[in-house]
């Protein structure tokens, strides 16, 4: 996020979650009903290319990438391991919709992102008419420089509770460094707390698909000045994460993160391999 313009990397994931309910076709992996209103005029643009353009494998990629990742993301915090499950960190949060949606009632959602993300993001929420709902707190903070966890505490998050972090599209774009940094905090989170990751595979583990997307999206990334700076290898991230004091549960791919039958289409929505989740948590003593 650049202080002179908006991220085009959340307006392009926001624009594709809301591009999924008008371009596929039912059963939808996931369901996105704020996306549109938030972005406001500004879907219109990328709307347009994905309704004429919408099997290229760069924005039918694009809707499958997000959609997945938010569907297994968010099934965390639906499923009976969630009792006592108060709060939600979203690392990066981009134009994430979540705490607007009736799912997040009865958690506290905390938003970490750039400060001039966040002012773009609730300027978009007052003309769109959606405020800033209850339960959401933003974290104004910069990865690379920020302490993730003094920033946190002073929004009124609990470490010594549980919660769940969702850190979606957004390591590939950070140093090894600073991914290293956050592992170190959440690290220190609350036994039970689980971090769920999208990280990005290097050129050797990706399959065909993903081998064309990475092939036109890479390059287009670094040309707007947000490159992908980070890949790891499955066995090499959890080797970090435990070094941290996170346990991996599982390293997920695209195609596993939601139920096989979703994957039955008529439309171009096709799973890929260039990136995948890791699933950790902090483990109970």
């Amino acid at each position: 996020m650049h202080e002179a313009q908006p991220s085009q990397t959340a307006i392009m994931a926001a624009a594709a979650r809301a591009a999924h309910l008008v371009v596929d076709h039912e059963p939808f992996i996931f369901r996105d009903t704020v996306a549109a209103t938030l972005l406001g005029e500004r879907v219109e643009e990328p709307l347009g290319y994905h309704r004429t353009h919408g099997d290229h494998v760069v924005l039918s990629g694009t809707r499958a990438q997000v959609t997945a990742r938010s569907h297994y993301a968010e099934r965390r915090l639906t499923e009976p391991g969630r009792d006592g499950l108060e709060q939600y960190v979203v690392l990066g949060a981009g134009l994430d919709t979540f705490a607007y949606r009736p799912e997040a009632a009865g958690l506290r959602v905390f938003e970490v992102d750039h400060p001039a993300t966040q002012r773009w993001k609730r300027d978009l929420a007052d003309a769109a008419g959606l405020g800033q709902p209850e339960g959401l707190t933003f974290v104004p903070l910069d990865f690379e420089s920020g302490d993730l966890m003094d920033g946190l505490r002073a929004a009124g998050f609990d470490p010594g509770k549980r919660a769940l972090v969702g850190w979606l599209g957004v390591a590939m774009y950070l140093t090894p460094e600073a991914i290293a940094a956050t592992f170190a905090v959440i690290g220190r989170f609350a036994p039970g707390s689980e971090l769920i990751m999208e990280y990005a595979l290097p050129p050797a583990l990706r399959d065909e698909r993903g081998s064309a997307y990475a092939g036109f999206a890479l390059p287009a990334a670094a040309e707007r000045g947000e490159p992908w700076l980070s890949f790891f290898v499955p066995d090499e991230l959890s080797a970090l994460l435990k070094q941290h004091g996170l346990e991996v549960v599982e390293h997920v791919r695209q195609a596993a993160c939601v139920d096989p039958g979703l994957w039955e289409r008529s439309d171009a929505l096709r799973p890929a391999d260039l990136c995948r989740l890791v699933r950790a948590a902090v483990p109970r003593s």
